[in-house]
């Protein structure tokens, strides 16, 4: 179960970058209201997942989430720039956080 919560953890990060760069700066109301309670849903389902989890891996883990996961997300809906260096960085980021799991004892 620590494991489903830290995935969720990890898409509310997504979540609450997206709103992030939405918000402009929390300039936009209903952008900055989502990303403060993407933010804090994504900050409490950490905390209930490191009960379980080492430290360092739920860390690690939720932060490559939210990297690659807002890495795919401002390709495919952003619009950003895709290249071969850019995809492969991020390729070796789910790379670690597969060895993370596979290495973990919880």
């Amino acid at each position: 179960m620590s494991w489903f919560l830290l995935l969720v953890a990890g898409l509310l990060e997504v979540a609450w970058a997206a709103g992030l760069k939405s918000s402009a700066g929390f300039t936009r109301l209903w952008p900055s209201v989502f990303t403060v309670v993407t933010a804090l849903g994504s900050f409490a389902l950490l905390a209930v997942a490191m009960r379980q989890l080492p430290l360092g891996t739920a860390y690690a883990v939720w932060t490559g989430i939210g990297a690659v996961g807002a890495f795919v997300f401002g390709i495919v809906v952003m619009g950003e720039a895709v290249s071969v260096a850019r995809v492969a960085s991020a390729a070796l980021i789910v790379l670690g956080l597969v060895g993370l799991k596979l290495s973990s004892s919880a």
